[in-house]
């Protein structure tokens, strides 16, 4: 008789099963990389997945959301030990600075919490499961946009964000790109906004002082292209200097009802959120997960901004 006709076939219990683990109460913790509107989204997002699993599970599931005050990396992994002290069911983080960030990360990984990564890459040789878009499709929808607006001619500038951030320096880098491909659009500026509206308003209004004859804007976060417009409109530049702006924070989406802006390359915060949760709670039960779910970009301009 063959040996595969020999072995008694032996039955999987279901607590053995992957993503059988249960338990009735689960707390996860988001950490964003700052207080900012965009990641009020993400709060609702990580919201909606938890009454979500509380409707199909019947457990409790709490949120901790707690944010930096500003982007700073060493609040940022106080706030990450400090989380892990408390044995959570998992954590969720958006990177301030893969490297700045490695050890705390590692302590979590140490200690057994589950971890995802949102709006971020994992830093170099950890195995993270992360979630966000396409960070350099969503630069280059900007960046190709303005071109577009300019003729393919004209300065340019680009407003950096956070330039530790693995998002923000991808974007960066890929607009700098589009714009290489073109040889009468320069890049005559570049600032330094990290991720705060005001200072990326004082930023675009000295870069527009300074460079008179700019044509437009890019950005490579979500505060930026606000700040931007808000310059813009103090300048009288409406229609002057053009501006492809990035994400949809309502007041994003202002700029382009106005025509300050002509329109935006957005990623879905909310769905980043969700997803945060429901993959923290997939590796609690013990499930296998994917390493990375793209929640992909819109296109957002005066004919659709209001859906």
């Amino acid at each position: 008789m063959p040996a595969t006709c020999l072995a008694t076939a032996t039955p999987v219990l279901a607590q053995d099963a992957p993503g059988t683990t249960t338990k009735d109460s689960y707390r996860f913790v988001i950490v964003p990389k700052v207080v900012h509107p965009w990641f009020d989204k993400v709060n609702d997002g990580a919201q909606m997945a938890a009454e979500a699993l509380e409707a199909q599970t019947g457990a409790d599931i709490e949120i901790t959301y707690s944010a930096p005050q500003s982007a700073d990396v060493i609040q940022q992994n106080q706030i990450i030990e400090s989380s892990i002290a408390t044995r959570p069911d998992g954590i969720a983080v958006d990177l301030l600075d893969p490297e700045g960030n490695r050890a705390s990360l590692e302590d979590a990984q140490y200690q057994e919490i589950p971890l995802t990564l949102f709006d971020s890459v994992p830093p170099e040789g950890m195995d993270i499961p992360y979630i966000g878009s396409d960070f350099c499709e969503q630069a280059k929808i900007a960046s190709r946009r303005l071109v577009e607006l300019l003729d393919e001619e004209g300065q340019v500038a680009i407003m950096m964000g956070v330039p530790s951030a693995p998002n923000h320096a991808i974007r960066a880098e890929c607009h700098r790109e589009v714009f290489a491909e073109y040889p009468n659009i320069e890049v005559v500026a570049e600032g330094i906004d990290n991720d705060d509206i005001q200072v990326a308003q004082q930023q675009a209004a000295a870069i527009m002082q300074a460079n008179p004859e700019l044509d437009g804007w890019v950005a490579s976060d979500a505060a930026g292209p606000v700040g931007i417009g808000q310059a813009i409109v103090e300048a009288g530049k409406q229609g002057e200097v053009q501006l492809v702006g990035l994400d949809n924070l309502n007041e994003m989406l202002d700029l382009i009802r106005d025509g300050v802006a002509d329109s935006s390359s957005a990623s879905q915060p909310e769905l980043q959120g969700y997803w945060s949760v429901m993959l923290l709670w997939q590796q609690a039960t013990g499930a296998p997960v994917p390493s990375f779910i793209d929640t992909g970009n819109a296109f957002l301009t005066k004919d659709n901004v209001d859906g």
